[in-house]
């Protein structure tokens, strides 16, 4: 008998010896040790779920407040500013975790042994009084459920903010990619540019090119005047200008082919 009230620090356990031997009425004093033992120490996580609920209460309302301010964010640094909210309040919860996990994994098991020892005793009712096991279900395993629903509430914000804090990368992954595409159609539009340029330089390379190798042609065609004095330096010249400018512009149309396939066989 008992009634688990603590009286100077203690609490009182009367055990009946109806013809016991000295085997088993060690094993049930041993089993009610544990028992009261137990009860105390899985009631330890108690007063730590208080503490960490009203806590989790800001905490979840906070989140809700960020996932609002996600949908209303215009700019990216509204973005960045949500994200450093977000992990700030994940960085509390994770040492929340850290420091209560522990606690309630230990009451968890605690309760556990408390009612395999309630078995082990094997009760019989009584009239008038009810059972350890009515007592403890109704005592102590409401503690127990508080202590694990304050766990478990803290679980599921844990994971509320992984998604939260992926949903807000995913957005600003998709930001980065639109803002990769304008610079990639920017470089496209320069290369097309760069391009047109390329080929203007191209045909100012073949005239420059031709006016030079035709001032050769003329000087050759003075020099050699008296071997071919039928014809003249400025109808030499004149003729060959076709000839030196398609002859450049083959070479150099050929010498961009090359650099093109050098280019694509590296790829």
């Amino acid at each position: 008998f008992t009634d688990f009230l603590l009286d100077q620090g203690a609490t009182r356990f009367l055990v009946l010896d109806g013809s016991l031997t000295p085997r088993q009425a060690g094993r049930t004093v041993q089993r009610l040790l544990e028992i009261e033992t137990y009860r105390l120490l899985a009631l330890l996580a108690l007063p730590v779920a208080r503490e960490i609920g009203a806590w989790l209460h800001d905490a979840e309302e906070e989140l809700a407040t960020m996932v609002d301010h996600i949908g209303e964010a215009s700019s990216p640094a509204d973005e960045s500013r949500v994200l450093g909210e977000l992990t700030r309040l994940a960085a509390k919860v994770e040492h929340s975790l850290a420091r209560t996990n522990f606690r309630f994994a230990a009451a968890r098991a605690y309760h556990e042994l408390v009612m395999q020892r309630i078995g082990e005793l094997r009760e019989t009712r009584v009239s008038g009084c009810p059972t350890f096991h009515e007592i403890m279900q109704r005592r102590l395993l409401p503690a127990m459920q508080t202590c694990k629903a304050m766990a478990g509430r803290q679980d599921e914000l844990s994971d509320r903010l992984a998604r939260t804090s992926q949903l807000l990368r995913t957005r600003v992954d998709v930001e980065v990619e639109r803002q990769n595409q304008e610079l990639l159609t920017q470089m496209n539009r320069r290369a097309h540019l760069q391009l047109r340029l390329q080929e203007t330089v191209e045909g100012l390379s073949v005239v420059a090119i031709t006016y030079y190798a035709s001032q050769l042609v003329h000087y050759l065609a003075k020099g050699g005047a008296h071997l071919l004095p039928q014809i003249s330096p400025e109808l030499a010249t004149a003729t060959s200008i076709p000839l030196i400018a398609a002859c450049a512009m083959l070479g150099i149309r050929r010498l961009r082919r090359r650099l093109q396939q050098r280019e694509d066989a590296a790829h």
